[in-house]
C-alpha cells in the first residue's frame, strides 16, 4: 500500500514537473508584448514617476526590456502585479526611488490665494486645470490624475492634494482601444 502511494505521489509530481517546463516554453514563444498591452494597465495618471515622460514612454521601455516593472508607485502593487502576469516576470515591490503607493487623489486650488500666473496650467500633463493669466484657476476634478506635478510649480502654495475614495483616473482618449489590444 504505502509503495503504491509512493508510486503515485512521483508520478504526480513528474507530471507537475513536466507542466512546469512546458509552461516556459510556452511563455518564451509566445508572441512579445506590445506597448499598447502594457499601456492600457498602466494608471495614466502621466506623472513621471517612473523616470520616463509619461505612461505611454514607460510602456514602450518596458516593451523593450529597457525598464523594470516595478517604477510606477500610483499603479501600485495591483499595477505590479498586472505588469508582472503580462510580461510573464515575477513581480517585486514597488522601486522606493521612484516613490511610495499613495491613495488616488485630486489637486484642489485655494482660489482665494491664486494669483493667475498659469504655471500650474503648464505643470498639468492632462490639461485638469483651466484659468488665464492673472485670474484664478480651477481644477476640472474629473479629469485630475492626481500626479502632483502641479503643486511644486505653483509659487503661492496654493494648491493642495485631497484624497478621493475609489477612484480610478479617468480613462484618456484610445484607452478603450488600448484595453481591448490588452485584452486579446
Amino acid at each position: 500500500m504505502f509503495a503504491a502511494l509512493l508510486t503515485l505521489v512521483l508520478v504526480g509530481a513528474a507530471f507537475a514537473l513536466a507542466l512546469r517546463c512546458a509552461e516556459r516554453r510556452l511563455r518564451a514563444a509566445r508572441a512579445p508584448v506590445t506597448a499598447d498591452a502594457i499601456d492600457a494597465l498602466l494608471p495614466q495618471t502621466q506623472c513621471g514617476q517612473c523616470g520616463y515622460g509619461g505612461c505611454r514612454p514607460y510602456a514602450e521601455a518596458l516593451a523593450r526590456g529597457e525598464a523594470d516593472l516595478n517604477r510606477c508607485p500610483p499603479g501600485g502593487m495591483a499595477g505590479v502585479r498586472a505588469l508582472a502576469n503580462l510580461l510573464g516576470r515575477a513581480p517585486k515591490p514597488i522601486d522606493p526611488a521612484c516613490g511610495r503607493e499613495k491613495p488616488p487623489a485630486v489637486a484642489l486650488i485655494d482660489e482665494d490665494v491664486c494669483i493667475g500666473c498659469t504655471k500650474c496650467i503648464q505643470a498639468c500633463p492632462v490639461d485638469a486645470i483651466v484659468g488665464a493669466s492673472r485670474l484664478m484657476h480651477t481644477v476640472v476634478g474629473d479629469l485630475c490624475t492626481g500626479c502632483e506635478l502641479c503643486v511644486p510649480a505653483c509659487p503661492v502654495d496654493c494648491i493642495a492634494m485631497a484624497p478621493v475614495e475609489g477612484r480610478t483616473p479617468p480613462p484618456r482618449p484610445g484607452a478603450a482601444a488600448r484595453t481591448q489590444v490588452a485584452a486579446s
